[in-house]
């Protein structure tokens, strides 16, 4: 059984943000790496986009009460190769998912890490690869869970499903129990965004379950956004602290 969810992106772009605030934290020492990502949630205060990179978005799902419960940050700035205007596989952006950790309004830990980049070849597509991450003290552990591409013109669907994914297929560890984990749609490039989110069922037992598959499905549709070619406008509210 899976349970859907119907979003509109719009809606997700009213609680976009360019940083966290400062009283960020883990609920423990992270390891190095993690400490590394998770600096870039700070800043250093300059909000203002640069034209030759992406960086800084954020999306925040909140509940009825307007309490956080999931949160999607991009870490890794998406930037254009050299001399070719898209950001290529060898330097992907990256989203880190993220789960308050209950300590505060603004304190966060990361679940899972999104990476994307523009496909090049005969078919012009969004590949991206997901990673669960665990923080175990000084060692930082993340097992790959998905990765495929969506083309850029008609869009798909991004699936977390071991029955779709070759590593798993292949007997390699699966972190989560029973098959089919979450799907959700993806609109080509330009396009309305109404990402539709389906889960499993048995993947659902309270509502920070569901906010942090809707946080990953926002970040994968700003994706579509992240990786277009570097020759092409922006939509207007992804480009706000731009000049024109």
């Amino acid at each position: 059984m899976h349970l859907c969810f119907s979003t509109e992106l719009t809606t997700c772009m009213c609680i976009l943000t360019r940083s966290l605030t400062s009283e960020s934290s883990m609920t423990r020492s992270p390891s190095r790496r993690l400490r590394s990502w998770l600096s870039t949630l700070h800043g250093d205060g300059d909000k203002r986009a640069q034209r030759d990179q992406r960086k800084g978005w954020m999306v925040t799902i909140h509940d009825l009460s307007g309490s956080p419960v999931a949160a999607a940050s991009m870490v890794t700035p998406f930037v254009p190769s050299p001399g070719s205007g898209r950001v290529s596989r060898a330097n992907p952006g990256a989203w880190l998912i993220l789960q308050p950790t209950g300590a505060g309004a603004s304190s966060w830990k990361p679940w899972a890490r999104l990476e994307a980049w523009r496909e090049r070849g005969p078919v012009d597509a969004l590949g991206y690869r997901l990673e669960l991450v665990f923080d175990s003290g000084p060692v930082e552990c993340a097992v790959p869970i998905a990765q495929s591409s969506i083309s850029a013109k008609r869009g798909g669907q991004f699936v977390i499903d071991p029955a779709t994914f070759p590593e798993a297929s292949a007997g390699a560890a699966w972190p989560f129990a029973g098959g089919f984990v979450m799907g959700s749609t993806v609109e080509g490039e330009g396009k309305a965004s109404r990402p539709t989110v389906q889960v499993g069922v048995q993947h659902v037992a309270c509502m920070g379950d569901v906010a942090v598959f809707i946080a990953l499905s926002a970040a994968v549709d700003l994706c579509m956004d992240a990786c277009k070619l570097f020759s092409h406008k922006l939509r207007k509210e992804l480009c706000q602290d731009q000049d024109d």
